[in-house]
């Protein structure tokens, strides 16, 4: 049964309202870095220029703010395509707070634990609730 978009669409907003918050907290870490390590903002117009003289936790911020912008236009995309086609039923809207919490959970874990194996865990758990999504809509549009 389809619901409100507005409520379908809430998952795309909170994951939104996340990639604002880890932008904070990568320049919450970057800033004292680079200060610390002596970096000047000129130097680091080249990414990776500077990455050597920068704890790990302090890349990893960057990086998982990076990977926020890569595999979630995926989510997006099909998340306002269902929205705007009918799509968006209770179903979905589980899976795709499911994909939120995972990505929220996946940068923790990069930033704070570290551990490349579950990191790998919860963006694959992530990419079969993006998986879900697609096949559902190409089955409800194609079928």
């Amino acid at each position: 049964m389809a619901i409100p978009e507005i409520e379908f669409l809430k998952p795309v907003l909170a994951l939104v309202i996340w990639t604002c918050v880890m932008w904070i907290w990568m320049y919450a870490l970057r800033l004292p870095a680079f200060s610390k390590a002596g970096i000047k903002p000129d130097d680091a117009r080249h990414p990776g220029t500077y990455s050597e003289k920068l704890p790990p936790h302090v890349r990893s911020a960057a990086d998982n703010y990076n990977h926020l912008h890569e595999q979630p236009t995926i989510f997006y995309a099909l998340m306002f395509f269902a929205a705007l086609t009918g799509g968006g039923d209770n179903l979905s809207t589980l899976v795709a707070w499911a994909y939120v919490a995972l990505r929220v959970v996946h940068s923790f874990v990069q930033i704070v634990i570290g551990s490349v194996a579950l990191r790998f865990l919860v963006f694959t758990a992530g990419t079969f609730c993006l998986f879900f999504l697609a096949g559902k809509e190409a089955l409800r549009i194609f079928a």
